[in-house]
């Protein structure tokens, strides 16, 4: 048995003491690995991060006591970021430098849309300005959170309106993509082919203690951007340590869909059926939003409309990476893109959130 402090809010509190069991850990890996082989064997797209993220999702639906297992989601995270930071050659590097111009317009995009969801929940589902806003920034669910308890937002809203709109992302953009054959094409290639184990071991453990360095300096979404940094730098430097095995890949992907789906609680979806419905409409919106600024960039730019559909998309940085990773479309300057995107949004949105309130008051007075 192992035990953690946690609060009400589900976050540490010198309060209150939880003990988890292992066994619903167990049996939530077991059951988001039958699904992870479930989708493999139907060849649906992304089978080992989409089958466990249903699977989990039905099993906490149905009320069964399962739990993701805890650092699941950081440990997924640094296998992707390995990964994906294969693909930055400096061939590839100085390619995606020279479309910063759309990395910065994507997350500006963003920051629109979601002051713009953040308005449909508030005229649609009641909630305040608070919450209505940080449910609606695509900056991360974690992050979002702790900076919407930060200035009185109600975090239970956050969570689950986040969780959601990684969700419904994760779960229509890849088949959208596969039932239209956008897939494989770019020729981007990772610079490592072979694995090798030793350089596998030193590659994740440089790559861990950079993320858990950036973790403990409190550094948003430190497990991907950590991992990231240590190999892209690796890579543009022409340091060759290994390839992410398969098996390791699809590993990362059934723990970021576990952790993804632990956030829904029966009772919460029981009992929020219009705050649930209007952030699908949100989320929905959105998507649709992200979808025709990508073709003008896409046009701008001169880049493969499909690829600047998954780099402006509202879903989480991990899961749209590993989309293009998977359907081989843009991977580097999808990734550029919502590394772009997670720092603005991170950094800007707590700010500009207290300009927003004192211009209220300056009007109101």
């Amino acid at each position: 048995m192992t035990c953690s402090v946690k609060s009400s809010r589900g976050f540490a509190s010198e309060n209150e003491v939880v003990c988890m069991k292992p066994y619903p850990v167990l049996k939530a890996l077991a059951i988001c690995g039958v699904g992870g082989v479930l989708f493999s064997a139907l060849r649906a797209p992304l089978p080992w991060m989409i089958g466990p993220l249903l699977a989990m999702a039905l099993g906490k639906f149905l009320g069964a006591e399962v739990a993701a297992p805890r650092g699941g989601r950081a440990a997924g995270q640094l296998v992707i970021a390995c990964a994906l930071g294969l693909y930055f050659t400096p061939a590839i590097g100085g390619e995606v430098a020279a479309h910063w111009y759309l990395l910065v317009a994507a997350a500006v995009l963003a920051i629109l849309l979601a002051y713009a969801s953040g308005w449909l929940l508030i005229r649609s589902a009641g909630l305040d300005a608070t919450t209505a806003l940080f449910a609606s920034v695509p900056g991360g669910a974690a992050e979002m959170t702790i900076l919407g308890e930060r200035h009185g937002a109600r975090s239970d809203r956050v969570v689950l309106a986040q969780a959601l709109r990684v969700f419904i992302v994760v779960l229509i953009v890849p088949f959208v993509f596969t039932g239209f054959g956008l897939h494989g094409a770019d020729a981007y290639k990772p610079a490592q082919f072979a694995v090798d184990v030793f350089g596998l071991v030193a590659l994740l453990g440089m790559a861990a203690l950079v993320g858990g360095t950036l973790a403990k300096l409190g550094m948003p979404n430190a497990w991907m951007l950590g991992p990231l940094g240590v190999t892209v730098a690796l890579t543009l430097g022409e340091v060759s340590l290994s390839a992410i095995p398969t098996w390791l890949s699809n590993t990362a992907q059934l723990l970021i869909g576990c952790a993804l789906a632990s956030a829904f609680e029966r009772e919460s979806l029981r009992t929020s059926p219009r705050f649930i419905g209007m952030v699908c409409l949100s989320v929905a919106l959105a998507m649709l939003g992200s979808a025709l600024c990508a073709w003008g960039l896409a046009v701008l730019g001169s880049v493969p409309v499909s690829t600047m559909v998954l780099a402006t998309a509202p879903g989480g940085m991990a899961e749209m990476c590993v989309t293009a990773k998977v359907l081989q479309l843009g991977v580097p300057l999808v990734t550029a893109a919502h590394v772009t995107r997670v720092i603005i949004l991170v950094t800007t949105t707590a700010p500009m959130f207290r300009l927003a309130k004192r211009l209220r008051h300056c009007w109101r007075a």
